[in-house]
């Protein structure tokens, strides 16, 4: 079985290479990362105080009570309500969808999704040992959003040079999206640079940090600067312009 925390859309994707694509959400539960440098704040359901990122509720075991068990079946019912009249992308996100790499009922899950002809994306940490072992794997597109310091996790923890190029050696499209906190944008900025030494021609986009509108009115012509100082591309996050912090959108 598979822990899933919500599932919606149609919606558009709001970051990344994508962005702006009408999209279906399949967001899975937990996480090898708590990320509390990220700093959103949040009172779990016995009301304790607690950091993390913005999907919390997908990443934190307190939640889990809101989690449902499915299987892959159960999952393309339950997104079959939801798909319009044409093919639309599959967002696989989470919470780290990549804990359920070697889950067969996550790999039926993909391959029924590819099979149908939708473009998939992964949403992933990238920092999890994977093989790809199925031609179906290699046709999916890989959203890494590797995890900086700003995230307050360790490095070893975070940067898993042998997977991030094992993704970029079986998949032709799959790209870089960094979170940038601008207050730290000189320490993020050398960071990236090391992550990318030897890796040839990355495709990189960087995405203000930012929980609610305000914060991304703020940041976001900061981080366009970075981006075009190093030739990287900007994501916008489009979901939290349009809709705020407001959640399943």
């Amino acid at each position: 079985m598979l822990d899933v925390s919500e599932i919606f859309g149609p919606t558009i994707q709001g970051e990344g290479k994508r962005l702006g694509h009408p999209s279906i959400f399949i967001r899975f539960s937990r996480c090898n990362m708590s990320c509390e440098g990220f700093d959103v704040r949040y009172t779990t359901l016995n009301g304790d105080l607690k950091k993390s990122c913005d999907t919390f509720y997908a990443v934190d075991p307190c939640f889990k009570e809101q989690w449902k068990k499915q299987n892959f079946k159960d999952i393309i019912k339950e997104v079959s309500k939801l798909l319009p009249d044409y093919k639309i992308d599959i967002v696989i996100t989470g919470g780290e969808p990549l804990l359920y790499w070697n889950n067969e009922e996550f790999q039926k899950l993909l391959k029924y999704y590819i099979i149908h002809k939708h473009n998939v994306t992964i949403e992933t940490n990238a920092s999890l040992d994977i093989d790809f072992r199925e031609e179906y794997q290699k046709k999916i597109l890989f959203s890494m959003s590797v995890k900086l310091s700003n995230s307050l996790e360790k490095y070893k923890k975070r940067v898993n040079i042998s997977t991030i190029k094992k993704i970029l050696s079986n998949t032709t499209a799959s790209y870089f999206k960094f979170v940038i906190d601008y207050n730290s944008i000189n320490k993020l900025e050398n960071e990236i640079k090391d992550i990318l030494l030897n890796i040839k021609d990355p495709e990189v986009y960087l995405m203000p940090m930012a929980k609610d509108n305000q914060e991304l009115e703020q940041n976001s012509k900061k981080i366009i600067d970075i981006a075009i100082k190093n030739g990287f591309y900007y994501s916008d996050r489009l979901h939290i312009r349009v809709w705020d912090n407001k959640r399943g959108v």
